[in-house]
């Protein structure tokens, strides 16, 4: 979840939020992502719904730890897809990354020892499998052809993520913040169709030693 602009005239922007529920925003909310933004908007509107006792300091941290753990992610999915095969485990994340777009409308509004665990466990399989993919376009494209594969997928991911960013404001103006994230689970669905299915090619063998 990503460092593209949400659009103003559709989303409810960090500022708004942080206005409404516990006055004016830091002077240096410009240094914010919009990812971080998204994130914010959606971790500012739960915990506003819970009393919004916990203040924007508390938003902040959650929303960074969801952040940084993303990259403990990645190693840990890294050194298990070497065991058990990077489809295994890519489907693995994708179908863990849709429950919690699922989950999270369950847990709006429930109290920071609540909210915070579930949203440090989305973070850290939301990411983990994004190396699983270029270690798979790497293993299995030509070796003539490594390097446009990867930009090709890097270039697909931001695309995928920009459309993604945009759409939360306007999910969130039809079902609220409470389900804004939950058509987002459609991503990891047809990702994980696409993960299945390259597990029965041929060409999988070709991935984590023969393990797929």
């Amino acid at each position: 979840m990503t460092d593209v602009s949400t659009s103003r005239a559709t989303s409810i922007g960090w500022g708004q939020v942080s206005n409404a529920i516990w006055g004016p925003p830091p002077k240096d909310e410009h240094t914010l992502s919009a990812g971080d933004e998204a994130r914010l908007d959606e971790l500012a509107a739960s915990l506003h719904a819970n009393g919004g006792a916990e203040g924007t300091t508390a938003t902040s941290l959650l929303a960074f730890g969801t952040n940084a753990i993303g990259g403990v992610g990645a190693l840990f999915a890294g050194s298990v897809a070497d065991r058990v095969g990077q489809t295994t485990v890519t489907s693995a994340c994708m179908v863990s990354s849709g429950l919690s777009c699922l989950a999270a409308g369950f847990v709006f509004g429930e109290p920071l020892v609540i909210l915070a665990p579930f949203c440090l466990v989305w973070g850290f399989v939301i990411v983990a499998d994004s190396a699983q993919f270029s270690a798979c376009v790497s293993e299995l494209a030509e070796d003539n052809y490594v390097g446009t594969a990867l930009t090709l997928q890097t270039a697909i991911g931001y695309i995928i993520t920009t459309v993604s960013i945009q759409l939360v404001p306007v999910f969130e103006g039809y079902l609220g913040w409470q389900w804004a994230f939950a058509p987002l689970a459609m991503g990891p669905a047809i990702g994980t169709a696409a993960m299945l299915y390259l597990r029965v090619l041929p060409e999988a063998s070709n991935l984590a030693g023969g393990r797929g």
